[in-house]
């Protein structure tokens, strides 16, 4: 009999020292669909009592809803809100840490980022097994993408927090100078996704401490791991206790407590709409500053004058990169008329050749989805995609899918072109999050403006042209936070990044992301 697998078991990180939680979560390793990791379930616990409606007991609890049982009965169902003890110790812990972090200079906080920069690159190999196995990418876009940019995250921030100026005017004829500054907010909330864990972490957790900030993190409960190794680093990069806070849990629980806390001013989050909804209203009572990055519906637009030999490897990247779950996914190609049916071969041709495979197989371009419910729910796209008439020309349903035994299990999927789709359907209205694209033909510049457009998203955009007065043209019309032009995903940390409308609100960046972890104070000085 085979001996039972020892589970990973995960800690809470509060005030430099890792906690044990009363209630933990499972976490599944998307390549086989097995349990490997214990995650801490914090946050409000809600009770449910039963009490006669004459019982004046009752107020002695913090009540925060009634429901009536019925008149005969005379009882009330009390849902009690317990208190949030990792949340309330996670505050006590960086409300004591931050009059010392704040006051030490740009110049002694830039020096604990870059140590812990070079302990991060250290581990990288480790870090990446990690990554891999809980998120289901494949390793080698872990070890070439996800941790070298989480590496980068600190080393761009300390070099950035040092170069940042004030504004300054002179009024002489009052006798006055008038001048500005920045200091930290106080107590920074982040919240990040599942699909970029330590990637999009510490995009967050860099430029909140080299700002003065302290912080408490929520990762996402499906990939927790490696946000509690680089907790692991923290005392050895000279982080002081209390600086860097991270409790593990669910949105409802965890997320909600940290966001409504009134000791919290600030709120960063990269995630789903309907979440930044709930962020907001919960956000609400307190005016809390807000940098909130949400999906996007991406479109690429591919004129007949693209050269195809670049943009057809590269959208299928863009379409399919991390199992299609980025934020910046191309799910809707655009392609001129003229060229549409010699695009449309060759990118499908293409597209069958994306492997699928186990995450540690080097030759995989992809590997598994997050979780059985939102492969289902990918799934389910394509399902009303085929119901509404549209043509499913490769990947779900059309082609096999050959796995080891160990991976049947898994969250596995191939990457799926669709074509003949109306613009009002819900596979070109809604973000789907994983490796499914639509390809549709337009005719004119002004056509495609206005479809690519016609949804409530507007986060990314590529445009494939060699005429550059079309580049800039379209590129200007395009409403999207970032437009790249005969290529994708070339990022500058400089530059602001995030998107319009649904996308989000906000922008993150050298600069942007400064601003949003400071407050700025307008000073003026009379003199003689």
């Amino acid at each position: 009999m085979a001996a039972p697998v020892k589970l990973l078991m995960l800690e809470n990180f509060i005030d430099g020292k890792f906690l044990p939680c009363n209630s933990y979560i499972d976490s599944y390793d998307p390549s086989t669909g097995e349990v490997y990791c214990k995650v801490p379930n914090s946050g409000k616990e809600e009770v449910h009592i039963r009490h006669s409606v004459f019982n004046m007991k009752l107020a002695m609890f913090h009540l925060s809803s009634f429901c009536h049982a019925g008149d005969e009965s005379k009882v009330l169902h009390v849902l009690v809100k317990c208190s949030t003890p990792e949340i309330e110790a996670a505050v006590q812990a960086a409300r004591g840490a931050f009059p010392g972090w704040s006051s030490k200079s740009p110049q002694e906080r830039a020096q604990v980022l870059n140590r812990l920069a070079d302990l991060l690159e250290q581990s990288l190999e480790e870090l990446a097994q990690a990554e891999s196995k809980d998120q289901g990418k494949t390793l080698t876009m872990a070890r070439t993408m996800d941790i070298p940019r989480a590496v980068q995250n600190f080393r761009f921030f300390a070099s950035s927090v040092l170069h940042h100026t004030t504004e300054c005017t002179q009024m002489d004829h009052l006798g006055c100078l008038h001048y500005t500054v920045r200091t930290p907010v106080g107590i920074a909330g982040l919240i990040s996704p599942w699909n970029l864990p330590l990637y999009l972490l510490t995009w967050k957790i860099a430029p909140a401490i080299a700002a003065g900030n302290t912080v408490i993190a929520k990762p996402s409960e499906l990939t927790s791991v490696t946000a509690w190794m680089l907790c692991k680093l923290l005392d050895k990069a000279g982080v002081p206790p209390g600086v860097i806070n991270i409790v593990f849990g669910v949105g409802p629980r965890a997320g909600e407590a940290l966001v409504s806390h009134p000791e919290v001013p600030l709120i960063s989050f990269t995630g789903s709409q309907p979440t930044a909804e709930r962020i907001t209203q919960l956000s609400a009572p307190h005016c809390k500053k807000l940098s909130l990055e949400l999906g996007g519906k991406n479109p690429a637009i591919i004129f007949e004058d693209a050269n195809l030999e670049e943009c057809i490897p590269t959208t299928i990247r863009s379409s399919f990169a991390n199992q299609g779950e980025i934020c910046l996914c191309t799910s809707r190609i655009f392609v001129q008329k003229s060229i549409y049916s010699e695009f449309l071969k060759r990118f499908v041709e293409a597209t069958r050749k994306w492997k699928v495979g186990i995450p540690s197989d080097p030759s995989a371009c992809m590997g598994a989805l997050i979780s059985k419910e939102h492969l289902e729910k990918v799934r389910s796209y394509i399902k009303r995609a085929r119901a509404e008439g549209a043509h499913i020309l490769c990947g779900e349903g059309v082609d096999n899918l050959n796995l080891p035994p160990r991976n049947q299990a898994g969250y596995f999927m191939l990457p799926t072109v669709i074509t003949d789709i109306k613009d009002e359907s819900c596979c070109m209205k809604e973000e789907i999050f994983g490796p499914v694209t639509c390809v549709v033909p337009f005719d004119s510049e002004e056509e495609v403006i206005r479809r690519a457009n016609g949804v409530k998203y507007g986060l990314a955009a590529t445009v494939w042209s060699s005429n550059v007065g079309r580049i800039h043209r379209v590129a200007k019309k395009l409403q999207s936070g970032l437009v790249w032009t005969n290529c994708w995903l070339i990022r500058e940390l400089n530059l602001p990044f995030g998107g319009m409308k649904s996308s989000g609100i906000g922008r993150e960046g050298a600069k942007d992301s400064h601003d949003f972890f400071t407050e700025i104070k307008t000073i003026t000085v009379k003199h003689e």
